[in-house]
């Protein structure tokens, strides 16, 4: 079995564990103790038990799992009890969460320094000497695994803060150029032609630290198609709303008809009509932005969008392939190897790709053209997650599907959850890649989550 490493040194991550914690704390800065208790919703967590979840997961790994070390005590409402039946997700059910003797917000935030302040101190002792655990995965690895695990929150976090209609984050990043127009919908209509061809899904071993569910690539025999240059648009999207799409038997799945009976659902869940349609961006009712990619659609609302326009979600393959190839010297079929994002193998920048609350919200579906694929496809990496055809399922593998340490991260949800790709505007840049699967369940639309769509 194929051991997965960190590519980066314990000394080299733990200025970005300090600030993965500093902006989990921002973007709850301005929240009060009732706030950070919030509706008890089956989409969202109470934040004072999401940021300490958050901290509770890397004292685990890395001074319990990997140290042997006895866990830290919450402080304040929870007394002695037991951190792991406070904060372990596993153990502790979602809906009794709000039940739960939570700390206060100013003990809660303690309490993750206190972790923190800690996972340095023994990192520090044990500098130039290799920590591994009994699998043989090194110090860095658990290290790695927890600061992304704290940007997947943080991404969570500003979700709440958008179902529960609190104001926007205010974080000390971005230039607030949200919406802009980017390159005046030139491309909006057009597809990108990818030539079939045998292509390597996943990522490969000894490329650095991987979650469980990209192990390992694999070929695949791939059809030519043709997928749309940018995500749909909110003008794309209300032209269906408008033709009684949501009301058409015919353009809906069996699953999807019967989630949009339940929830009456007419348009988008943060769509209202009041004198033309506007979208509500946190606490604010805007315009509807024809220009931005359609946004807090699930995948039912998505394929039944494909179905009334006559296209397709693509596969999660054909989306990996569209980021990651070259097309031959001679024009016909595609280059052996892959990408690592759209654009080569640089990392992401402002210029290329929406990502790390940059620009504070969406940009327009035609901007960035410094980030199109080989094969001109725009905005593959951030803005909006995109849904894909695919259940997530492991890949086929000779010895079957391996779990990571954390083995409760991709097995339980096999089966009935969807593949997202690409990342939205929210995500860390550290995290994304063209190899990385998200997944949710089809009927999610309060996530950053959009589409594209191929031809049939």
């Amino acid at each position: 079995m194929a051991i997965v490493k960190s590519e980066l040194a314990t000394s080299e991550l733990i200025p970005h564990l300090r600030e993965a914690r500093a902006r989990l704390l921002e973007l709850v800065a301005d929240l009060d103790d009732e706030q950070m208790l919030g509706e008890r919703l089956a989409i969202v967590n109470p934040l004072r038990w999401e940021i300490a979840h958050a901290a509770h997961f890397q004292e685990f790994w890395l001074l319990r799992h990997l140290r042997g070390f006895d866990p830290i005590q919450p402080t304040g409402n929870a007394g002695n009890l037991d951190p792991d039946k406070l904060y372990d997700s596993a153990r502790v059910a979602h809906d009794t969460r709000w039940d739960l003797p939570l700390p206060s917000k100013a003990e809660t935030i303690a309490y993750t320094q206190r972790i923190l302040d800690r996972v340095i101190e023994e990192a520090g002792k044990t500098a130039g000497r290799e920590l591994t655990d009994a699998g043989g995965y090194n110090e860095a690895y658990f290290m790695h695994l927890s600061l992304l695990h704290e940007d997947m929150h943080n991404e969570a976090i500003t979700c709440t803060r958008q179902t529960l209609g609190y104001t926007a984050p205010r974080l000390s990043i971005g230039d607030g150029e949200t919406g802009r127009r980017g390159d005046k919908g030139t491309q909006r209509q057009s597809d990108a032609q990818i030539p079939g061809g045998i292509f390597r899904l996943g990522s490969e071993a000894g490329s650095g630290f991987v979650f469980d569910n990209e192990q390992w690539a694999h070929e695949v025999t791939v059809k030519p198609f043709a997928i749309s240059r940018t995500a749909t648009s909110n003008a794309e999207f209300a032209a269906f709303v408008e033709d009684g799409g949501y009301r058409r038997r015919e353009f809906w799945h069996d699953d999807g008809w019967r989630w949009r009976e339940s929830v009456k659902a007419e348009h988008p869940v943060y769509w209202r009509r009041e004198s033309g349609w506007q979208r509500r961006v946190f606490n604010q009712w805007l315009s509807l932005e024809p220009h931005l990619p359609a946004l807090h659609v699930n995948w039912f609302e998505a394929d039944a969008y494909c179905r009334w326009a006559g296209r397709r979600l693509p596969t999660e393959v054909e989306w990996e392939m569209a980021a990651s190839c070259e097309p031959a010297d001679d024009g016909c079929g595609i280059r052996f190897g892959k990408r690592i994002f759209p654009w080569e193998s640089e990392a992401p920048m402002p210029d290329r790709a929406n990502l790390d609350w940059q620009f504070g919200g969406l940009l327009a579906v035609d901007a960035l053209p410094a980030g199109d694929s080989a094969f001109g496809v725009r905005q593959m990496i951030g803005n909006v997650w995109e849904w894909t055809a695919t259940d997530l399922e492991p890949y086929l593998q000779p010895l079957g599907f391996v779990p990571g340490p954390y083995k409760e991260y991709s097995a339980p949800w096999f089966g009935d959850h969807k593949v997202l790709r690409g990342g939205c505007w929210a995500t860390r840049s550290r995290l994304i890649r063209n190899n990385y699967r998200n997944f949710y369940k089809p009927d999610r639309r309060d996530v950053w989550a959009g589409f594209r769509t191929c031809a049939k």
